[in-house]
């Protein structure tokens, strides 16, 4: 069965985060992974810290069929504190653990993708994994790739999910679901303007925001999804 992974800050996590999620788990018939990126070294957490990120991440999952999280990246930054989390080191420590032959993916948003040339090692992601591309609200990946991604991917797409199984790394297939407007960093922006968020977020995630008194104040946290 395909392994599948969903990285991100989810700083908070959001309903839009969850649409992905379950489009994803029904479309590849596969449970998807959500793998919360660990606190950066040298600065202060994002609006939440690792650990309450992930708590709302069980919040947000509880109930959920085929929807889990995976703590490796904060587990591995409790190991080494000073460590970066890359994306081509978690496919490596995963690939470690699981085997070269098991096929393997990420999921991104459509907007991650087009930024790849700038992650780390990024032609060597495609010999660790598969890419399920979400579509993102005003990202047209047609004629927006870069010209080292739209060279290096162009005979790697797929049309149907059923082709990520056949192989353990290498294609791409674009996840088509209904685009949804939640942002992170919108909610944020609400919660400490006072403007309306709830209805944004799961209810068990609204209500550990408001009782931890998250984002209610404007910190210098990153723009995320």
């Amino acid at each position: 069965m395909l392994q599948l992974f969903y990285g991100g800050t989810f700083d908070p996590v959001h309903n839009g985060h969850l649409a992905i999620a379950r489009a994803a788990r029904d479309e590849l018939d596969c449970p998807v992974n959500l793998m919360p990126a660990a606190d950066p070294p040298h600065r202060s957490p994002p609006g939440a810290d690792a650990m309450q990120r992930a708590h709302m991440l069980d919040l947000a999952v509880a109930g959920e069929a085929g929807l889990r999280v995976d703590r490796r990246e904060l587990q591995r930054a409790a190991r080494d504190p000073e460590s970066r989390s890359y994306s081509v080191d978690t496919l490596r420590a995963l690939r470690a653990e699981r085997g070269t032959t098991v096929p393997v993916a990420l999921l991104v948003g459509a907007d991650s993708f087009v930024s790849l040339p700038s992650w780390r090692e990024w032609r060597e992601l495609f010999e660790l994994a598969h890419f399920v591309v979400a579509d993102r609200p005003g990202v047209r990946l047609e004629g927006m790739l870069p010209a080292p991604l739209a060279e290096w991917t162009s005979a790697r797409w797929v049309e149907r999910p059923q082709a990520l199984g056949s192989e353990p790394a290498g294609r791409i297939f674009l996840l088509r679901q209904p685009l949804q407007p939640e942002s992170a960093s919108d909610i944020r922006h609400r919660i400490a303007a006072g403007l309306a968020w709830r209805e944004l977020v799961p209810a068990a995630v609204a209500d550990y925001i408001a009782d931890k008194r998250l984002y209610f104040t404007v910190g210098p946290g990153p723009v995320s999804v």
